[in-house]
């Protein structure tokens, strides 16, 4: 199954997760409630998705004759992806790492850090600049813009459902086709975490493609295994200093993966996986 294909599925079952709720709650009223909150909390972020996350962690833009080899190889990069060249940006970091932000293509911006620069050689830091063009070419924000406002919707449904139950709203067990309290209960609970569960799934499978889209620009999948091997090792010593968790899914690698994760809860997939991956397509080759 391919990456989109996965990612369309998983989009599909969120929205099955409302409508699900939806029919318990036996009303639209409270569907569109929820879903105009979702938009005006996600939307917003989604269109200054570059100012938030650039100005959390302090990247500076920089010139082409400050870093020309960072500029050619995105110029390069981005002509064979077909999209616009996008900002590039120095985050002040030790801790290796990168990501890629922007709304659509024209507003894409690729942010390193003076760590990554410092340990990668230009053929691996290459292999991570294709991956991050990789994901503004396949408009990752948007798609997990879209899985925030449908992960949003489930729990405010939820929490609503949760309190009706309590406090006896809505129709009573004894009426034909009723959702008994209980049953409302387990079901605003375990929808949540069901949407969470998708939401991480959703980032895997997105990072699987850009690796895939980025081995591809780059011209040989090997660059990227040899730098995601690197990054692995160094994560883990030299954590990012400022930031939050809750933007780990934009790294290349998680950038507060001090601590194992479970793979099911993680925004990234084992960085074995996406070795061996990379690996195999370079036998293939």
């Amino acid at each position: 199954m391919t990456s989109q294909i996965k990612t369309a599925m998983l989009l599909a079952l969120l929205s099955g997760i409302i409508i699900v709720l939806g029919g318990a709650m036996g009303g639209k009223t409270g569907i569109m409630i929820a879903l105009i909150l979702a938009l005006v909390m996600n939307v917003g972020s989604y269109w200054y998705s570059d100012k938030i996350v650039l100005s959390m962690y302090g990247a500076q833009e920089v010139a082409p004759q400050d870093a020309p080899m960072l500029h050619a190889m995105v110029e390069e990069l981005a002509a064979r992806a077909g999209i616009p060249k996008p900002r590039v940006c120095v985050i002040p970091e030790d801790a290796p790492n990168a990501f890629a932000t922007g709304r659509d293509p024209a507003h894409g911006v690729v942010a390193v850090t003076h760590g990554i620069m410092r340990i990668l050689s230009p053929e691996e830091l290459k292999g991570v600049l294709a991956h991050e063009i990789g994901h503004i070419a396949n408009r990752d924000i948007l798609v997990q813009t879209v899985a925030g406002v449908l992960a949003s919707v489930i729990v405010s449904i939820a929490n609503m459902m949760q309190w009706a139950a309590i406090f006896g709203f809505g129709r009573s067990d004894d009426e034909e086709g009723g959702t008994s309290p209980l049953v409302a209960i387990m079901m605003a609970i375990v929808a949540p975490i069901a949407a969470s569960l998708i939401q991480f799934a959703i980032s895997r499978s997105r990072e699987y493609l850009a690796d895939e889209t980025g081995a591809s620009l780059s011209g040989n999948p090997l660059y990227l295994a040899g730098a995601l091997a690197k990054l692995q090792a160094w994560s883990q010593k030299v954590p990012m200093q400022h930031g939050s968790q809750a933007t780990a899914h934009m790294f290349i690698v998680n950038p507060f993966s001090g601590a194992s994760m479970a793979s099911l809860f993680s925004t990234h997939p084992p960085m074995e996986e996406r070795i061996a991956r990379l690996q195999a397509m370079a036998a293939r080759r």
